[in-house]
This record gives structure tokens, C-alpha cells and sequence, in this order.
């Protein structure tokens, strides 16, 4: 004897997987609604305004290590010395990305990107983990840095995504005052 579908039965079956989709598009969090249909709700930042928002971060770190690392190596007389593994050059490179991803990790944004009103959001996830954003920060940024398409890329792509941004499936976006 062969064992024959019901055709109801097929389609309470459909009917129930079609319930259970709809349940789970209803939990998810935003950020999976960014990844799969970028809402409205959500504008991604531009090449121009992530680069004004970097600059003002150059800035601030410069001022920061001009403040507190300079002086230091100054008053011992290592300072100005800019070889690759000086104590400076070291400590300020420790400066620039502390800065980046401690203000990334708890404010989600830099003084730069507050400024022009950006914010970092992860894509796959609800909330940044340390793993992604020490990817994003340390390693995509060193690789994008040494490759300068890796910020060009931002104004070409449709979720305006630089090469760290990409890597670490995260981007910026504009926040609404």
C-alpha cells in the first residue's frame, strides 16, 4: 500500500509554515530588518560625511596625543624621534585606537561621527560584540587604511559600507535628532 497526501493536509501544512515565518519576521531585531530590506527608517552615512566626522576625529586625537604623549617623551628626551617603533609613535597609535573602539564599543559612535550626527550599527546583530568591533576598529581599519579603496568603496556601495565595514558586516548610519 502506497501512503497517499492528503492535499488538505498539504496546505495546513503550508498554512502553518507561512504562520511561523510571519511569527519569526515579528520578533526579529531591527538590525536583521536593516541587513535584509534597509527600512526607511534608517539612512546610511555618505562618503562625505563619514570622511568631515574622521577628520574631526583626527583632530581630537591629534589634540589628545599633542596633550598627554608628547610631553611625556619630550620631558624624557625620546621625544621627536617618528621611526616606525619609537615609544611615541607606539603610544600614540595606542591612543588612536583605544579611541576608536572604546568610544565605538559604549557610545556606538567617536566625537566625530556625534558631531555629524552618524552612528555604527551592527547589521547581523542586536548589539555590537567585542569580537566584531575589535575586527572592525583594529584589523579592518589597518587594512583600509593601507588600501585606500577600502574608504573610496563607501560612495559606491548601496549600504555605503568601507572595506572594515564590510568585513565586520556593520555600517554607519545617520541619526535622527
Amino acid at each position: 500500500m502506497t501512503e497517499q497526501n492528503n492535499p488538505n493536509q498539504e496546505e495546513m501544512l503550508h498554512s502553518t509554515e507561512v504562520n511561523d515565518n510571519e511569527k519569526m519576521a515579528i520578533s526579529t531585531p531591527i538590525q536583521e530588518d536593516i541587513h535584509t530590506s534597509e527600512p526607511a527608517s534608517f539612512e546610511f552615512a555618505g562618503f562625505w560625511m563619514r570622511f568631515w566626522a574622521y577628520l574631526a576625529d583626527l583632530l581630537i586625537i591629534g589634540s589628545l596625543n599633542r596633550i598627554l604623549i608628547h610631553p611625556i617623551f619630550t620631558l624624557t628626551d625620546q621625544g621627536d624621534s617618528y621611526s616606525f617603533l619609537s615609544g611615541e609613535v607606539i603610544c600614540t597609535t595606542i591612543v588612536f585606537y583605544l579611541y576608536f573602539v572604546l568610544m565605538t564599543k559604549f557610545f556606538r559612535q567617536t566625537l566625530g561621527k556625534m558631531i555629524f550626527g552618524l552612528q555604527v550599527v551592527a547589521l547581523k546583530e542586536e548589539h555590537m560584540t567585542w569580537g566584531t568591533l575589535l575586527f572592525r576598529e583594529c584589523i579592518g581599519r589597518f587594512i583600509s587604511k593601507f588600501t585606500v579603496v577600502g574608504y573610496l568603496i563607501v560612495g559606491l556601495l548601496p549600504r555605503k559600507q568601507g572595506l572594515h565595514d564590510i568585513f565586520a558586516d556593520t555600517s554607519v548610519v545617520l541619526v535622527k535628532r
